[in-house]
């Protein structure tokens, strides 16, 4: 099958332009360094490949290792017929130096180049062009003006693909010179002129970057980040266990009563019914986070850290792969491969599982549920359950700061092997609403997908102990009880009953089993009490 290559700087829309002629929903993003593996997707006859956005092909970050390592080999496999550039129209100057190399690369391996000049739409809304044919002609390829945000000009530059690929003698790169001077001279000539596009940028960049608000508006955005997962996903958490209780009740009522009728409610419904509660929390953390990303606030975000995590031997780039670790810190240490500096990077994974993942988000709001009351203030906006959370999450993050300086000063660093702190301030731009909420619900999905099947075999396993030898209602005589004041004793001095001793010691499997082993034991428990309520079950 015939492919295209696609490749260009971050933050040059090169994944929504992917996104838009392939038909997929790839993540998304206003951050350098999102990207970190090759995404492939078939098109009618068209195989797109997307490689990881890079600056240069003098690779600095591991991220650009791979973009450059992986687009060198493909470029030179037959099936590749087309090398499709991505071009910010908005930061010109940019992506021109990289243009050069493409073509140059790209004239090596005898390969036909297309570059997709994208954020039109942007000059246009500002009054403001470009000479795409008489650039074409300096550059000696084609460039196709495009706007991957509204899909001006895609179908023109799939169309124009198909043709390129028909006929490749017509479009083979010529020969470039890919030095900075011919770059910036390309640049000269036809980047937009006036400093329209960087007037808007420059006046919200001095608030958000000043000494003194940019400090502030972070702090109150993260204690927003936060509110929101708690006291702002009430409402679905509420419409989520109302759902539940009813499908319970709806079951409980078609089923005769016996082990398969406690089964259903004890098992089902109050073990994995206890933790899908907790799901629309995962939904709003990561939208709130693709909000950040999106509107290109996380690079400003990275900066305004960089200062106080440098003095615990991080980057500032490490705020970013911190705060994807809220959500999970597997693709969070992926994210580390945009740091340039090995150690600061070494020092991020190692303290990334420190902070507190989405695993730990179910127990978190249960246990808060519990135990802290729902007052809230400022018209409803704010409450102490969400400053609670914020807590919790500061302590997590202040445990990995303190972790890393003790490491920093440990591990020895390199003559000449450390790395600057370099980052690109992108636009500010509104976020696209569908692939976000998407991702969002995929996030809630994948979350429960990959929890689902493991909390389902413990709390089976709790159920059978916690059921057996007498049946439902008879916790305190199960088998289950046996051996949970077996343990009793290792947890009493916290004032834990033998119920919160098992559901810790189940926890060790994965962290959001505690919420489900806790509400079959309380299901078997309360017998045909309330199914969902699990927190006022713990307060009774």
């Amino acid at each position: 099958m015939n492919s295209v290559l696609i490749i260009g700087k971050p933050n040059s829309g090169k994944s929504l332009l992917f996104n838009r002629l392939t038909g997929l929903q790839q993540k998304v993003a206003n951050f350098p360094g999102v990207t970190v593996e090759v995404k492939s997707a078939v098109s009618g006859d068209l195989r797109f490949n997307d490689f990881p956005g890079i600056y240069s092909f003098n690779a600095l970050t591991k991220d650009e290792e791979v973009a450059v390592t992986k687009f060198k080999k493909s470029i030179t496999l037959e099936e590749t017929k087309v090398v499709l550039g991505t071009l910010d129209a908005t930061r010109l100057e940019r992506s021109l130096h990289l243009a050069l190399q493409i073509q140059k690369i790209a004239h090596e391996a005898g390969k036909p180049v297309i570059f997709a000049m994208n954020m039109m739409d942007e000059l246009e809304n500002n009054g403001l062009s470009i000479d795409l044919k008489a650039l074409s002609k300096d550059l000696g390829s084609p460039v196709i003006g495009v706007s991957a945000k509204t899909q001006n000009g895609v179908p023109e530059l799939k169309s124009f693909l198909s043709e390129v690929i028909d006929n490749p003698a017509n479009h083979l790169a010529s020969m470039a010179d890919d030095s900075l001077e011919r770059a910036t001279q390309l640049n000269k000539s036809y980047s937009p002129k006036g400093d329209i596009l960087l007037k808007n940028q420059n006046q919200l960049d001095r608030f958000f970057l000043s000494s003194v608000f940019g400090g502030l508006s972070f702090a109150a955005i993260m204690l927003v980040l936060f509110q929101s997962i708690f006291t702002w996903a009430s409402p679905l958490m509420d419409l989520v266990e109302n759902i539940i209780g009813e499908l319970g009740a709806f079951v409980s009522g078609l089923v005769p009563a016996g082990l398969a009728a406690d089964f259903i409610n004890d098992a089902i419904f109050g073990g994995l019914g206890s933790f899908l509660v907790f799901v629309p929390q995962i939904f709003v953390l990561t939208f709130i986070i693709g909000l950040l990303e999106d509107s290109g606030y996380l690079a400003r975000a990275a900066i305004i850290c960089h200062k106080p995590l440098s003095l615990f031997g991080l980057s500032g780039k490490s705020f970013v792969p911190m705060l994807s670790g809220h959500a999970c810190a597997i693709p969070a240490i992926f994210a580390t491969r945009t740091i340039e500096s090995p150690k600061r990077r070494l020092l991020t994974i190692l303290t990334l599982p420190l902070t507190a993942c989405s695993a730990r988000l179910p127990v978190y709001s249960l246990l808060i549920a519990a135990f802290i009351p729902a007052t809230t203030f400022a018209g409803g906006l704010f409450g102490w359950q969400g400053f609670t959370f914020f807590a919790l999450y500061a302590f997590g993050i202040i445990m990995a700061l303190l972790v890393s300086a003790l490491l920093a000063s440990s591990i020895p660093t390199k003559k000449d092997s450390d790395a600057p702190f370099i980052i690109e301030l992108p636009p500010y731009r509104l976020p696209h609403w569908k692939p976000l909420i998407m991702r969002s619900y995929d996030a809630a999905k994948s979350f429960v997908i990959k929890a689902g099947g493991m909390i389902f075999i413990v709390t089976v396993v709790v159920w059978v102990l916690g059921y057996f030898p007498n049946g439902s209602g008879e916790l305190s005589t199960s088998w289950l009880a046996y051996l949970g004041r077996w343990i009793e004793p290792v947890f009493e001095p916290l004032g834990l009953d033998w119920r919160y001793g098992v559901a810790i010691l189940a926890s060790f499997l994965a962290r959001e089993v505690f919420v489900g082993t806790l509400g079959t034991m309380f299901g078997i428990e309360g017998a045909d009490e309330n199914i969902a309520g699990l927190a006022t079950q713990i307060q009774e």
